[in-house]
């Protein structure tokens, strides 16, 4: 999948990959097994905590359930002081445009509050964005 991907470009240049998987996904598919670590866990939970624990910043793509599941939970920890590190969103030709709208939706009808617009980092270009993160570390 996408993950992997950019596990083995990160790899190609060079780079260091951490991986962190709950043990009922190891045994459905293959971890990757050429990154640099592989973090073995219980559960989706543990694997959520341990990557909140170890990243400096966070970076959704485009992707799925899954993918919104993991954003919102960050952007829920950030809004609830449980941590303050930058949390950013890859848009490329407009992927999430609907959903940002809808959370505009939400900050208008009071049930997002509008500091939301504050912590989420929304950019179409991958090196911007992290440009833009790193400001904020």
């Amino acid at each position: 999948g996408l993950m992997g991907v950019i596990a083995d470009a990160v790899l190609a240049l060079g780079g260091e990959v951490i991986g962190v998987i709950p043990a009922m996904l190891m045994e459905r598919e293959l971890g990757h097994s050429g990154i640099s670590e592989l973090q073995i866990v219980d559960s989706m939970h543990a694997r959520k905590e341990r990557m909140a624990v170890q990243a400096d910043a966070f970076i959704a793509l485009p992707g799925g359930l899954g993918t919104l599941e993991e954003l919102f939970e960050v952007l829920t920890w950030f809004h609830l002081g449980i941590h303050k590190k930058p949390c950013g969103l890859l848009n490329p030709a407009g992927y999430f445009d609907h959903l940002m709208a809808f959370l505009s939706h939400g900050i208008k009808e009071q049930f997002i509050p509008s500091t939301f617009q504050d912590i989420l980092t929304i950019d179409d270009q991958p090196d911007r964005l992290i440009d833009r993160l790193l400001t904020r570390l």
